[in-house]
């Protein structure tokens, strides 16, 4: 039986929410120093495997509704390739920015519960980059970081999923892939890969975030369309 339209793009709501929440959640209250009263403070590794994790548990939960892209590069890439119609990737990239902004509504309700709590300049998880961003890159060392581990990102999609690999390790592949990017990149740009992911929190922190949202739809939109491209012709089975 062919899944609806709308019950795929409600699974890649869920699962974008998902995705957002742990990430950032990680990032934002477990990501505190071991100071803090609960001790807390996750770190760099802990909050990557959020967002490394949180693809792995939804792969395996809506995967076999949505593909679960949960990531409108992912969509995108997709489209370029053939594998999704255009119609279902304007549905995606919908529901997919939805889940988003809604999980950053969930998380910023969480957050400001805490009486030391403050909105301040990349709040929420927010993505960026310059002089007032942890570790001060510039705006071509951000580019190119989303640009190519997007890139790769897609290929290692495209490899684990096509039919000559085992779809049962596939999930597993794809949330360890994204760990080992948020390994690299969390210092630079925070880490996107992901326009609805940096979209969710920017809307609520406004300011710089917002301003700098362009990056995190270009870069990895363009990484994600070139991956398609390269993977079809060089290593798809004709």
């Amino acid at each position: 039986m062919e899944t609806k339209p709308l019950t795929k793009y409600l699974a890649e709501l869920i699962g974008t929410f998902c995705l957002v929440l742990f990430g950032c959640g990680a990032a934002v209250i477990a990501g505190a120093n071991s100071t803090d009263i609960p001790p807390s403070g996750v770190g760099l590794l802990g909050i990557s495997l959020a967002f490394g994790l949180s693809v792995v548990v939804m792969a395996y939960t809506i995967g076999p509704i949505s593909g679960c892209h949960i990531n409108p590069a992912i969509s995108i890439s997709m489209l370029v390739a053939g594998k999704l119609s255009f119609k279902d990737t304007i549905g995606y990239v919908i529901f997919q920015c939805i889940g988003a902004i809604a999980a950053s509504g969930v998380l910023y309700l969480l957050a400001s519960g805490r009486a030391s709590f403050a909105m301040g300049e990349y709040a929420l998880g927010a993505n960026g980059w310059g002089a007032n961003y942890l570790g001060h890159y510039s705006t071509q060392s951000a580019f190119i970081g989303e640009a190519v581990f997007t890139f790769l990102f897609l290929l290692i999609i495209f490899g684990t999923t096509a039919k000559r690999a085992n779809p049962a390790m596939a999930g597993l592949a794809i949330g360890l892939s994204l760990t080992l990017i948020h390994l690299v990149l969390i210092p630079i740009t925070g880490t996107s890969v992901n326009p609805a992911r940096s979209l969710g929190p920017a809307v609520f922190a406004g300011g710089n975030a917002l301003g700098q949202l362009w990056l995190f739809i270009v870069a990895p939109i363009l990484g994600g369309i070139v991956a398609a491209v390269f993977y079809k012709v060089a290593f798809e089975e004709k």
